[in-house]
């Protein structure tokens, strides 16, 4: 018989989605709940009184008043990008050319990638971030460096080779035909080990020609299950840019579209400026929208209709976009989704923007029968939260009426010392 451990504390999960349910109705809260964990699953929820009866021979680690839940998804990352995060004043273009583009052509030394890749995932395990998507460099070495350090600690992950072959520097261009050979080597070396998934990862229509596009769109179709991520519409001189390059395109997402480029696993980071053809577009193919909230405030993008795509019934991750992001913190990155949501005068319920950071990821990235809910036969990959991890939570969650007044400071205030316990493949990390 298999070992088996039993947490208890609070414990949150969702039976459906808060932005079209009541959250009475989609999420499950438990005051003094349990989780069991088999073999890597999740093999049990409910009260903890109850589940202890039912469980008597589990090994118990008691967390108290902390909260237990599904571990964070960040769904756009740029794991290249970490040693340049918080770099001052740029706006994309000027980003790319000033901080991104003069990092990225490090990695092509495989010593360094591999350090970056450990540096990225200390951290987000740290803040309680268990399965990322992240675009890697134009250099197989940064693939095999991230997914071979995301192995080693039993990660879900996602991860693609970065493909450029124009308006990058020497050194940050391959061609139509070494990013299709490329990112084909890398699609079979690496696609569905262990918990291991490529995506194709065109970085967006300013750097890559027709051709390159319709390679990668070439390679998505004989690779159908697996994701593929892209950029599209984060800046207005960006969409302004694409218009010059692609003069025969109907609007931005056409240079995906025409070139085989959009379909229901792909992911869209950004999508801040869409006309209304994209929009009936992509939700016609159910394809994924990534919202990228401190990305978007930190180099000035724009702000993310999250009500008006939600309620068109668009399928909605949220992410870091480290380093464009400001944080590898998906705590922050919820809190900004709210501050963007004031400004456009939708603020959003802690329940949705908790929704938003596991399971809206998770269906993002088509995981969602794998990770991100605490759901009895999901992966058992978990955070265990802290809501009076420092004298402000702690403060202000004892004046709170209810427990969503409880848990929304930790969101708004809260950081990496509010990571009581992470958990991955039903084993602790912390």
């Amino acid at each position: 018989m298999s070992e088996q451990s039993l947490l208890l504390g609070q414990t949150l999960a969702f039976t459906g989605d808060p932005f079209h349910l009541p959250i009475e109705d989609s999420a499950r809260h438990e005051r003094r709940g349990a989780v069991l964990v088999a073999d890597g699953r999740i093999a049990d929820t409910g009260p903890a009184d109850v589940l202890r009866a039912r469980h008597p021979k589990a090994a118990v680690t008691d967390y108290g008043d902390a909260l237990i839940t599904a571990g964070f998804i960040d769904s756009h990352v740029h794991f290249p990008q970490t040693a340049i995060i918080a770099s001052w004043g740029k706006r994309l273009i000027d980003w790319l050319n000033s901080y991104t583009f003069p990092e990225e052509l490090r990695f092509n030394d495989p010593d360094y990638a591999a350090e970056i890749a450990r540096l990225y995932l200390d951290l987000t395990l740290a803040n309680g971030t268990t399965t990322v998507a992240s675009y890697c460099t134009i250099h197989p070495e940064s693939v095999d460096a991230f997914f071979s350090e995301a192995q080693r600690r039993k990660l879900r992950a996602v991860a693609g080779k970065t493909c450029m072959d124009r308006n990058a520097p020497e050194g940050l261009r391959d061609t139509p035909q070494t990013s299709y050979d490329q990112s084909k080597k890398l699609l079979a070396k690496w696609h569905g080990v262990d918990r291991l998934s490529y995506a194709i990862t065109p970085r967006f229509s300013p750097t890559s020609t027709p051709e390159q596009l319709a390679a990668m769109g070439a390679l998505w179709a004989e690779h159908p299950n697996c994701l593929m991520q892209t950029h599209l519409s984060e800046q207005t001189d960006e969409v302004a840019w694409v218009a010059d390059l692609f003069p025969q395109a109907r609007d931005y997402l056409d240079t995906y579209e025409s070139h085989g480029l959009l379909g229901s696993g792909g992911m869209y980071g950004h999508a801040i400026y869409l006309t209304d053809r994209e929009k009936a577009r992509i939700k016609e193919v159910d394809a994924a929208l990534i919202h990228c909230p401190t990305s978007n405030t930190f180099i000035g993008s724009g702000l993310f209709d999250m009500g008006g795509l939600k309620a068109a019934g668009h399928r909605i991750g949220l992410a870091t976009d480290t380093g464009g992001g400001s944080s590898f913190s998906m705590l922050r990155t919820m809190a900004a989704a709210y501050e963007i949501g004031q400004l456009r005068g939708n603020p959003l319920h802690p329940a949705q923007l908790f929704w938003l950071a596991t399971v809206g990821s998770a269906q993002s990235m088509r995981m969602d029968d794998k990770v991100g809910n605490l759901s009895k036969g999901l992966e058992a990959d978990l955070v265990v939260l802290d809501l009076a991890a420092t004298k402000a939570t702690e403060q202000r969650a004892a004046q709170a009426n209810d427990f969503w007044e409880s848990l929304f400071p930790t969101i708004m205030m809260g950081d990496d010392r509010a990571i009581n316990a992470v958990w991955i493949d039903g084993k602790p990390t912390r």
